[in-house]
């Protein structure tokens, strides 16, 4: 997890979320390490460190250069979290729910395996997610004079989702997933105000450019995304993680967006904490204003009789 200032690792983080987190930021001889740890966890917890090093064509300084950059201190270290995750992950579940989607999976395999995908992602966003670094942007948010939230591509349908949400208790807030749009809007945010980039790659160049103007302009930056150390870090003053897998048919882009607003509800709910007078009342003046466009049922699916209309 990264932010504007130094964090505690939480204690419970699998190991394996921090090196996919940090697998794009890392030199291509720890990347060839931190391969042979993905795909086989279990095993290395039980491998030499020359045994790991041999499998990933590289050397035991890589090694131990790896295990520093993900911060496990040393290989002995790294054995130990890897032996704790495989307990923690065979008590999780008794079936491979985790490979990928083949051609040949029946339905029900498919829908086991894609509720495994999103229940794993909000699991691990949740254990891996720095409560510091939200306290922080919560803060932030709540005392803004106006927020912009910019999304491009799956991640506009969370942006949108944090403007309604924001919205419906009275903070000013914006969701723009047009490049010009986005740019001009960051063009005249001010020191009171935030400006939140949602990328899962954390590379898009459209959002990673405005963030970089809200920056600019002298505005609190934060970034959602799923690899802590990609060019949208460099531009945001917060960085808040998310832990989602990338498997078959891009599932992890879907895990992806279910990771994302497990983050956004925390942040929402974190801010209308600090405002929950006008909050409630906001929520309730909202929900008097559509409540006349919902058609009354009762439980058996029978229409209500609508009265004093």
């Amino acid at each position: 997890m990264v932010s504007s200032s130094p964090a505690t690792e939480p204690s419970d983080a699998s190991p394996l979320v921090k090196i996919r987190s940090l697998l794009p930021g890392l030199a291509r001889a720890e990347q060839r390490v931190a391969k042979v740890v993905l795909e086989h966890p279990s095993s290395v917890a039980h491998r030499s460190i020359t045994e790991v090093a041999e499998a990933a064509g590289t050397s035991e300084t890589t090694v131990t250069r790896f295990c520093k950059a993900i911060g496990v201190g040393g290989y002995p270290e790294l054995r130990i979290a890897l032996a704790a995750e495989t307990a923690r992950s065979a008590a999780r579940t008794n079936r491979d729910l985790g490979g990928a989607i083949t051609p040949s999976d029946e339905l029900r395999q498919v829908v086991g395996k894609v509720a495994f995908a999103d229940a794993r992602a909000v699991e691990e966003t949740a254990e891996q997610l720095d409560v510091g670094t939200l306290q922080q942007v919560v803060d932030a948010v709540a005392a803004a004079s106006r927020v912009d939230v910019y999304g491009f591509g799956a991640s506009a349908f969370v942006a949108f989702d944090l403007q309604q949400k924001l919205h419906r208790i009275g903070r000013t807030c914006f969701a723009w997933n047009d490049t010009h749009i986005a740019l001009t809007s960051a063009a005249v945010l001010r020191a009171n105000d935030v400006a939140i980039g949602i990328s899962h790659t954390g590379s898009t160049a459209e959002t990673v450019e405005a963030l970089r103007v809200a920056k600019e302009q002298g505005a609190v930056t934060v970034a959602l995304t799923n690899f802590p150390r990609s060019p949208i870090a460099e531009v945001a003053d917060h960085v808040l993680s998310t832990a989602a897998r990338e498997t078959t048919f891009r599932s992890g882009a879907m895990a992806s967006r279910i990771a994302q607003l497990t983050v956004i509800d925390c942040l929402f709910i974190g801010v209308a904490q600090q405002h929950m007078d006008t909050a409630m009342t906001a929520l309730e003046a909202t929900y008097q204003a559509v409540s006349g466009h919902r058609l009354g049922s009762r439980p058996d699916g029978r229409r209500r009789r609508e009265t004093g209309k």
